[in-house]
């Protein structure tokens, strides 16, 4: 994350005293550009649960909360510090360590700018964490949290892809394992594929709700099908890439392979 460059003369004209006023003014003076700005603000309003020891929301519940008011003082008591690291174990676990390291350098900037400003004076509650290592797939990409995968699966794209990237995430078996598949393979009720269909491969909420709509009518034959027959890798991977290019900050899109390793094999 962009690092904000920090003003060298201490201010104590209008000393804050909400948190979120705070951030607003350190927001004002950064310099960031409108996207980043809100990009920070977001992560910014994030911590301020955690100062008072409650989970931020996730996913839609997120989108309407209202952050708790906090004074800006609040970053100097006593308990601060562990309460930040507990937060921030927490929030990698749930959204992914890089997401969680964008939101520890924001707050980490946010509270250099006050301390400059002699709005904070107490010892920096960040001082003590530090970014987590972030897990890289095979392509060499970082590994994508829970809320980027969400955000993939959720994207609108037609069922034979809907289905396909459910399968192949909660699964993690081989893509070209995938394709091979005929609709007769398939144990729907059991989540399963059929004995004798080795290796046997397992999935979960979202291929079990996807798959049925997708072999309805069908008995026999590929399971993923083109107007010419079998589902090619090629063209999957055109597919998809393709659909998630508005999700890549880079404008490249997703490989497979991303999902795949992002994904958990189904019990």
């Amino acid at each position: 994350m962009k690092q904000v460059n920090h003003v060298s003369h201490a201010s104590h004209v209008n000393h804050p005293v909400e948190y979120a006023v705070a951030v607003e003014r350190y927001l004002a003076a950064s310099g960031l550009g409108t996207g980043s700005r809100r990009v920070y603000g977001i992560a910014l309003a994030t911590w301020a649960w955690a100062l008072v020891d409650r989970t931020p929301p996730t996913g839609d519940d997120r989108r309407n909360a209202v952050p708790p008011s906090v004074p800006l003082t609040l970053l100097e008591a006593p308990r601060t510090a562990a309460r930040l690291r507990d937060a921030f174990a927490a929030r990698s676990a749930s959204v992914g360590a890089r997401t969680a390291n964008r939101e520890l350098s924001a707050l980490g900037s946010a509270v250099a700018w006050w301390r400059a400003q002699g709005w904070l004076t107490a010892a920096d509650p960040t001082a003590g964490l530090r970014p987590l290592p972030v897990p890289q797939t095979r392509d060499g990409t970082a590994k994508p949290g829970p809320h980027e995968v969400r955000a993939v699966l959720g994207l609108p794209a037609p069922l034979r892809e809907q289905t396909f990237w459910h399968l192949l995430h909660e699964t993690r078996a081989p893509i070209e394992r995938l394709l091979a598949l005929d609709v007769d393979d398939l144990d729907l009720p059991g989540r399963r594929t059929r004995t004798g269909a080795a290796p046997e491969l397992h999935w979960g909420d979202g291929s079990a709700r996807l798959l049925p709509l997708l072999t309805l009518g069908r008995v026999e034959g590929p399971l993923f099908t083109t107007a010419r027959g079998r589902l090619s890798y090629r063209r999957a991977a055109e597919a998809f890439t393709a659909a998630t290019r508005p999700l890549d900050p880079r404008g490249r899109g997703w490989t497979l392979r991303r999902l795949q390793d992002a994904g958990v094999t189904a019990p």
